[in-house]
Formats: structure tokens, C-alpha cells, sequence
């Protein structure tokens, strides 16, 4: 899947479909990983690990989650995320796991997870969720005074820790969201943005007070890290005034059989189309304006339609009881307004609501300034890639400038 380049989140630390005899087993690829830990009875050393991750290199049939040294692992479950049963798995050592496909010595044991189907090719994914209990009291421990204290460097990017019940958070030394689950309990989420991992210390002690569930003005606020959305825009010539982009979308809700983009106003759309990546299966979009989208019985909780109003409409299979889908929708876009030559210099204006986007600049320019800070990369055909990270539930309004290069 192209989602290293898209979404900056791939690690080359898992399994790999079988190979020929002889042959060095392809690297496997993972992405849009995210972690839950639950800190559980204080003074167990104990903590549950709800690990969400996609395993991304094509034809994978199995998939190695190493067993982190100096924890002991148990009550192991995994999940399919697409239909909600249940995977066969089984612990494995760091030989079969290289023989697999994994790559340096992350750890001595495995958890080997054999897919539900093959990962799909041009962008698919084995979605999976691992649930397990970790002891390890060195990272979870009771200190002088009641405190409690979860001391652990994470490497995956997006992250949460809920605290036991009946805790307040005295310290956390990484930037971080602080939410309440419906039960009271204390999260504290985050988005790690640098290349390195989060050192993340966090402290807790028991509160002299009973913590309440949250109360309305808190129980709607979103977990920025757990957000499934995320966008590519890959610019043309900005004479044309127009980019491709696609969309990636983790839907969620059972009984749903589509999924509706408005599309900005100022902006032409065309070319739609989109995939279940988790099937590889096409999806078949509709683009409808005005009065269409009444007549199709389009209806969307911030939708209001006008005679300019424009949407395209992406059909799929229903969404299954406690599956999900994981689809990526694709067009074309012409809009003068945002993306335009300025005194021949590329400038593209956008405002960006979701947590990740990344721009692909077009053939033959060189980025001259960005206002929201991105990571930037340069693709094989020597096209620059920015990707922007935006940990905050808000929007980043973003202008980036280019000259022509060559």
C-alpha cells in the first residue's frame, strides 16, 4: 500500500506471506496503527493492549505482532475488523518470525495472526484488532504515596492510556488530549508527531472526590488520535487549476451501505470512483446536484441542499454487526479559487479538517514555503510530498508555495 508515502505511518516490522524456497521472504508493511492500554488494578504491574493495525504488503496471509521484552503477555484475543469474528493465532519465535518477514530483532516471541483473507493489492489492507494483557511492573507501578506512575517509550504514533478507576492525572510529559470514557475514567491521547518515540511518564494518584461520568459539554468531544479519515491531494499543473485526491474512510456503523461527499462550492468534481480496501472490491459512486439528491433520498446530518449543492454518493456492500469497512474513495477536482499561479509561483490555499493530509506538487516543482509545519519527502519519480499532522480537533488553514524547478 502506498500509505508510508500517504499517511507517514508505515513500519516494516511484520509477517509476510509464504515465498518460494530459496527466496528471501518481501518485508512486511503495516499501517494506520493505534494503540489502547487500560492500566489495570493498581500494584498488578498489569495493563490491557487493544492494538489496531493493518497489515499492507500484498498476498499477506499472516501477520507477527512481537511480545515486547520484559513483559509477560496472556488472555491474547484478534479480531478481523472487517466482519468481527474471531483469527486463529499462536505464539511464535524471533526465527519464524524473520522467516516471515519481519525484519531486525524487535523481540524474542510473537504473536502470529493468520488473516482472514489475502491482503488485497494497489493500496489494501488486513485490518485487525489484538487484544491482550501485558505484565510488566517496571512500566506500571505504585510508588510513595499511592501515585501510581505509567513509564513506557511507545513507538507507534497514535496512542491512548486509560487510567484506573477512580484516578485524577497529576503529571503527563507529552502533549495530549485529556477525555473522559462514558464510565469516568480518565484518557489521555495523543498523536506522536516526530520520528522518535514518545518517552511518555504519565502520573495518577487516587482522587479524594467521586470522579462523575462526563458531563454532555465533554461526552461528545472526539479522540483526535483514533480518527480512521485521511487525504491525499496529488496537484497537476497549476495552470489547470486541478488535483486528484482520494480519501480514506473506516466506517463503522452496521446497516450502512454508502457514504456522501459534498463537494466544495467554488469546486468541479469529476472522475469519482473507490475501493473497499479491505476486499480490493470496486465501489460505484454516483455524482448527483440540486433536486437529484432529494429525489435519491440523500440525506446527511449537516447536509443542506440547494440547487448548486453537489455530492457524490459511493455505493457499497452493507456494513455487517460488529464488522466494519474500510473504503477509499477517489476523484478530480477543478478549483480556480484555492489552486492557482500567483506571479509564476505555484500556490495551493486550502483549510484542512482531518488529522492527516498529505500534498503531492506536481512534476518539475520545488517547495518554496509552507505556514502549517509538514514532514517533507521526495517520491521516487522526484515529486516533493508534504504530509501534515494536525493532533488538535480543529482545522489547519494551510498555504503552500512552489517554484518551478526545472
Amino acid at each position: 500500500m502506498i500509505r508510508e508515502a500517504a499517511l507517514s505511518l508505515l513500519v516494516l516490522t511484520c509477517a509476510s506471506a509464504p515465498v518460494e524456497a530459496g527466496a528471501a521472504p518481501a518485508p512486511q508493511t503495516e499501517a494506520d496503527a493505534y494503540t489502547r492500554y487500560e492500566l489495570l488494578t493498581p500494584g498488578s504491574g498489569k495493563f490491557r493492549i487493544l492494538y489496531e493495525v493493518t497489515a499492507t504488503t500484498p498476498g499477506v496471509r499472516v501477520y507477527d505482532n512481537p511480545i515486547r521484552r520484559g513483559s509477560v503477555a496472556s488472555e491474547e484475543r484478534v479480531t478481523d475488523l472487517a466482519t468481527g469474528r474471531p483469527l486463529e493465532h499462536e505464539t511464535v519465535s524471533a526465527d519464524a518470525a524473520r522467516a516471515d518477514g519481519v525484519e531486525g530483532d524487535a523481540a524474542d516471541a510473537y504473536l502470529r495472526v493468520t488473516l482472514a483473507r489475502p491482503v488485497p493489492a494497489d493500496g489494501g489492507g488486513g485490518r485487525i484488532l489484538i487484544d491482550k494483557t501485558y505484565e510488566d511492573p517496571k512500566s506500571y507501578r505504585v510508588e510513595a504515596g499511592g501515585e501510581i506512575v505509567f513509564d513506557r517509550p511507545l513507538g507507534i504514533k497514535r496512542n491512548s492510556v486509560i487510567l484506573p478507576p477512580g484516578y485524577e492525572l497529576v503529571a503527563c510529559n507529552f502533549p495530549s488530549q485529556i477525555l473522559q470514557e462514558p464510565d469516568g475514567r480518565l484518557k489521555i491521547s495523543f498523536w506522536n508527531v516526530s520520528p522518535a518515540e514518545a518517552p511518555l511518564k504519565l502520573r495518577a494518584r487516587p482522587s479524594p472526590t467521586r470522579i462523575a461520568p462526563p458531563a454532555a459539554a465533554t461526552a461528545a468531544l472526539d479522540e483526535r488520535a483514533h480518527q480512521t479519515r485521511d487525504i491525499v491531494y496529488d496537484l497537476q499543473q497549476p495552470e489547470t487549476h486541478a488535483f486528484s485526491l482520494y480519501h480514506d474512510y473506516t466506517e463503522t456503523r452496521a446497516g450502512s451501505d454508502h457514504y456522501v461527499n459534498v463537494v466544495r462550492e467554488g469546486s468541479t468534481v469529476r472522475d469519482p470512483g473507490g475501493r473497499d480496501l479491505d476486499t480490493g472490491e470496486r465501489l460505484t459512486p454516483e455524482v448527483l446536484k440540486g433536486e437529484a439528491i432529494t429525489r435519491a433520498g440523500v440525506s446527511e446530518p449537516d447536509l443542506t441542499v440547494t440547487p448548486r449543492t453537489e455530492v457524490v454518493v459511493f455505493h457499497y456492500p452493507t456494513v455487517p454487526p460488529g464488522g466494519s469497512k474500510r473504503l477509499r474513495m477517489s476523484e478530480t477536482y477543478v478549483d480556480p479559487e484555492r489552486y492557482r499561479v500567483v506571479d509564476g509561483e505555484l500556490v495551493w490555499h486550502r483549510s484542512f479538517g482531518r488529522a492527516h493530509d498529505v500534498i503531492i506538487l506536481p512534476a518539475g516543482w520545488a517547495l518554496s514555503a509552507s505556514t502549517i509545519p509538514a514532514t517533507v519527502s521526495t517520491d521516487t519519480d522526484g515529486r516533493v510530498r508534504l504530509a501534515f499532522t494536525n493532533g488538535r480537533p480543529d482545522e489547519i488553514d494551510t498555504i503552500v508555495v512552489a517554484h518551478r524547478s526545472r
